[in-house]
């Protein structure tokens, strides 16, 4: 008797996935994992460059294809696969490429993976941008952290990036949200149908050896990838506000700051006299995240959950963040460090939790308690195979429930097609030229 033949997924990746650059990359490396624990077939494919950090996917048995933006090329190899379910990597790739897999694979669940809302991201950077130009004070931003959800949704509803993206979730079948937060928002006010979405947060297995002792670590840490704008901005109002407070009280404090693709005006901030290190990639994060005393995170825009403040949980290293670093994490339980709403208070709290071990050790257990109750691999990884195959099995009656997404699909799929066979055919009579 043969064998049912293997699931097929074929991802379509905004970029080559690099866990230990970002949380997106090492998210997407998760659910990676959670295919694999049931022998599917699994093709990763992006139109994006190789970077110095990705992901070996072939050592793991997963096929790797490049592919082409506006080429039909993608027609051949997509048919020639015909996938079952094919998961895009933000809604880019979807934009890009929805039509194309509509068109030769219709049957195929069509899966989004948000990572985060960028619409939300973008619209909190753009606000950030404009208080910071109404006011000179680089300590109090309690008026920008965890705003309500109307107020989220009013600054976000106007911009080109929500009306993108929002489009793109109705498009697919079913969409994975990093963040209970972001579904709440997409459900109650852009009234979106919670059956589109599916909440699948960091997934991670629970530290098997005990974490390094208070006395054997140092130093303050913080650590996240320069290209993401929000740690960029973290960076600076540490090096302009929040470092110079916490010296005041810890004249000899050093903090350790590393991120991949270090610029050189992230390099030009390093000071040693001041205590403050661009210590550049760290190839180990959760190693010198256990060496560290106390993560920082002043994070004064993003969205979706935090990789860098899972790590720290992870490595027992309690942390201290801004309402947008706890946004989503931990429900109504107690953080696991402290949260704090301007520089001062970010500075104090610091220095508390590095100097006293009661609150430091207080502060570790909530971490681990924490990662027990919302971020375990074996809890979220089945319950994400559930709802694919639930959506493999239902996708008729979950398509005729959704008629916005067949009326987005149509129109914008139509106008896709046009303009991607247009581009391809100018760049074909321009090669000939």
């Amino acid at each position: 008797m043969s064998q049912p033949r293997a699931t097929k997924v074929l991802v379509i990746g905004y970029v080559w996935p690099e866990p230990r650059s970002s949380a997106a990359g090492g998210h997407m490396m998760q659910i990676l994992e959670s295919f694999l624990q049931q022998g599917w077939d699994i093709t990763f494919s992006s139109p994006a460059g190789t970077g110095e950090h990705r992901a070996d996917l072939a050592a793991l048995g997963i096929r790797e294809m490049a592919i082409e933006l506006n080429s039909s090329s993608f027609d051949t190899f997509i048919s020639e696969l015909a996938p079952d379910i094919v998961l895009f990597d933000r809604f880019m790739m979807e934009e890009q490429f929805g039509w194309r897999v509509e068109k030769h694979c219709p049957d195929a669940v069509r899966v989004l993976e948000t990572s985060d809302l960028q619409s939300l991201r973008d619209a909190r950077q753009q606000r950030l941008k404009e208080r910071l130009k109404a006011s000179d004070d680089a300590n109090d931003f309690s008026d920008l952290f965890a705003p309500a959800l109307h107020e989220e949704f009013e600054f976000m509803a106007t911009t080109d990036v929500a009306k993108r993206e929002i489009a793109a979730i109705y498009r697919c079948d079913l969409n994975l949200m990093i963040s209970e937060v972001e579904i709440e928002l997409l459900v109650e006010q852009f009234n979106v149908p919670r059956s589109l979405l599916h909440e699948c947060p960091l997934m991670v297995d629970l530290p098997s050896a005990p974490p390094v002792a208070f006395e054997d670590r140092a130093h303050f840490l913080s650590i996240g990838n320069f290209r993401h704008a929000p740690n960029w901005d973290a960076v600076l109002w540490m090096k302009t506000t929040i470092w110079p407070l916490i010296r005041q009280q810890l004249p000899t404090a050093q903090l350790h700051i590393y991120g991949a693709y270090t610029p050189p005006k992230a390099t030009a901030l390093h000071n040693a006299a001041q205590g403050f290190h661009v210590m550049n990639w760290a190839e180990d994060a959760l190693q010198v995240m256990s060496a560290a005393r106390v993560c920082l995170a002043p994070l004064r825009f993003g969205a979706g959950i935090k990789g860098k403040i899972v790590d720290a949980m992870i490595c027992g290293t309690p942390n201290v963040t801004t309402p947008m670093g706890a946004e989503g994490m931990h429900g109504t339980a107690q953080w696991p460090g402290a949260v704090t709403r301007t520089a001062q208070a970010f500075a104090d709290c610091a220095v508390q939790i590095h100097q006293d071990k009661a609150q430091w050790l207080k502060a570790q257990t909530l971490g681990l308690d924490l990662l027990a109750s919302r971020y375990q691999q074996h809890i979220h990884g089945p319950a994400l195979i559930a709802r694919l195959n639930y959506c493999r099995q239902h996708l008729p009656s979950i398509r005729r429930a959704n008629f916005t997404g067949s009326m987005l699909r149509h129109h914008h799929h139509k106008s896709t097609q046009y303009m991607a066979q247009w581009i391809e055919a100018k760049n074909r009579y321009q090669g000939d030229a």
